[in-house]
């Protein structure tokens, strides 16, 4: 398809939202172009968590077995005590009845967006171009005309629909002149990544561990390679400073006690955001992923949620290309769905998730510690509590939303 000016659906974006919606529409036998203004698929090292349903859904598109193959299982995940070093387990196991996947597979996003870009490649339906930047695009009731910039000049596509899975700075969010409703954290969140075993000075580290504390609280990650460790920091320092060796070494030494002898793959400095657009659709454009919301990384929910966007808008945009279904009402219920389930769901649950582990000294601390406890010691509310942090809660309310 190289060189075609003609498609049936455009997408900003090769990261996983885009090349997973991509393979679907392809596989169906629809014609798709993914404009990519990057070079390759980026090496973002932020999401590695995909949870139980996020697995039964990428299984549709024979990716699955891959991040099976190179991910690690995590069954148990941790919420621990800092202090006293108590940890509360949960455990996904307790979901067997309900998935053939009860656990959530740690792997490096880009295993997914880089597997499936190659995928797509060589599929007749498809055509990837990487260093295309949308820049604008126009629609009319038959179609959307796009502009994007080559190396070389400026080219034109024409197609049915454009989705613009384009992250955070979405052009197409902007374009459509939708607003990004929400707020920024005053703290910024400083990823380290390591191939020291934090294990062997931290006794039972499961693969996932949200570490409370009213001073310094923590997030500690096993991806296949390295161990990594979120941590806050303040959003005033300069980023020089905040991604220095003494800082580095002095995160380590109040984790493990000789941060001089740890080396570092990686630190990624990053703002975070809740933030939620006021429309996910507007005619034939669509949003979806970071594009359409923003949560903060406690619980996994940001890439899931987005690909969670793309199998709902999957399934209502079929028809529609295929004759069978009018447009607007079809896609005005994946909007509804979507964003309805973003705000009443994933903002909020992400919201409690950071109370939990950042918030307060003292009494709030405790009252947080016997909350979790509590839960995890009621079989009916320890279900209801992995239903939700594994997401299958949120699918089933939206699938409510007609």
């Amino acid at each position: 398809m190289s060189g075609i000016d003609r498609c049936q659906v455009a997408i900003a974006g090769a990261g996983p939202v885009g090349t997973v919606m991509a393979t679907l529409l392809a596989q169906a036998g629809i014609s798709v172009i993914v404009l990519e203004a990057g070079q390759d698929c980026a090496r973002d090292l932020r999401a590695s968590t995909f949870h139980p349903p996020t697995l039964e859904m990428l299984d549709q598109i024979g990716i699955t077995p891959m991040l099976l193959d190179k991910g690690l299982k995590a069954p148990v995940y941790q919420w621990r005590d800092r202090g006293s070093g108590e940890k509360i387990e949960f455990d996904l196991s307790e979901l067997s009845d309900i998935t053939r996947y009860p656990f959530r597979i740690q792997c490096e996003q880009y295993h997914l967006s880089r597997a499936l870009a190659e995928g797509l490649e060589t599929h007749p339906q498809a055509d990837v171009r990487f260093g295309n930047r949308l820049l604008s695009f126009v629609q009319d009731d038959a179609g959307v005309d796009l502009s994007v910039e080559t190396m070389t000049g400026i080219e034109r596509i024409r197609a049915d629909f454009l989705i613009g899975a384009d992250g955070a700075n979405s052009v197409v969010r902007k374009w459509l002149g939708i607003e990004f409703d929400g707020f920024t954290y005053p703290e910024r969140f400083l990823t380290l990544s390591t191939e020291t075993d934090l294990a062997a000075y931290l006794p039972d580290l499961s693969y996932v561990n949200y570490v409370s504390d009213p001073s310094e609280w923590l997030v500690l990650l096993r991806v296949p390679s390295v161990w990594r460790v979120l941590v806050p920091v303040n959003g005033a320092v300069d980023e020089a400073e905040l991604t220095s060796d003494v800082n580095k070494n002095a995160i380590f030494d109040r984790l493990i006690g000789s941060g001089a002898s740890v080396n570092t793959q990686h630190r990624t400095l990053y703002k975070v955001h809740q933030r939620v657009a006021k429309s996910f659709r507007e005619g034939r454009v669509m949003i979806v992923g970071d594009a359409a919301h923003l949560n903060n990384p406690l619980g996994g929910f940001g890439m899931n949620s987005g690909l969670h966007d793309v199998f709902n808008l999957f399934e209502k945009l079929l028809p529609v290309l295929k004759g069978q279904a009018q447009a607007d009402p079809n896609l005005s219920l994946y909007e509804r769905q979507r964003r309805e389930v973003t705000h009443s769901f994933i903002q909020s649950q992400t919201k409690q998730n950071m109370a939990f582990i950042s918030g307060g000294a003292g009494a709030a601390h405790e009252a947080r510690r016997r909350e979790l406890l509590a839960i995890q010691q009621d079989d009916a509310r320890r279900r209801a509590y992995l239903m939700r942090q594994a997401m299958f809660q949120s699918l089933e309310d939206a699938a409510l939303i007609r």
